[in-house]
């Protein structure tokens, strides 16, 4: 068995969205650090909503960039922008699942909690990789194939 036999059309598509979405990741998180900096230490915002604005705009970037790069190939439904909603509430809350629990069984100290911390946000990325492979922007049939 090649590679080449392993690395079927589907799967091909899988691995290339994956790495589309780490890419369009490390843009995203640029986009919203910066946003989160400039409000926070350029205008004096408080730091909390000065957070939460950037991660609101990280969310729509991430969905303009999910739609039109990740899974580019792909058409979308008119609910795709609710379903991405949900799919990031979903993976919010298992990185907030995932984040408890490591706190609960993780020695404690400063390399445990980055440790914690990591694994949280490794169980975000990938949950919401899958639903908006599988749910937000899953291939649809059309009615002529």
């Amino acid at each position: 068995m090649t590679l080449a036999s392993l690395l079927t059309p589907p799967r091909r598509a899988f691995l290339i969205s994956a790495l589309r979405y780490g890419v369009a990741g490390i843009f995203n998180t640029l986009v919203g650090f910066s946003i989160i900096l400039a409000l926070d230490l350029g205008l004096h915002l408080d730091p909390h909503l000065a957070n939460a604005i950037g991660y609101a705009v990280g969310i729509c970037v991430s969905f303009v960039l999910s739609k039109v790069f990740v899974f580019k190939a792909r058409r979308t439904t008119r609910s795709a922008p609710l379903r991405y909603i949900v799919a990031v509430a979903i993976a919010f809350a298992l990185n907030q699942g995932v984040l408890t629990l490591a706190k609960l069984v993780l020695p404690t100290g400063k390399l445990w909690s980055v440790a914690a911390q990591g694994s949280a946000a490794v169980s975000y990325t990938a949950a919401l990789f899958l639903l908006s492979h599988f749910w937000v922007f899953a291939h649809r049939e059309t009615a002529e194939g």
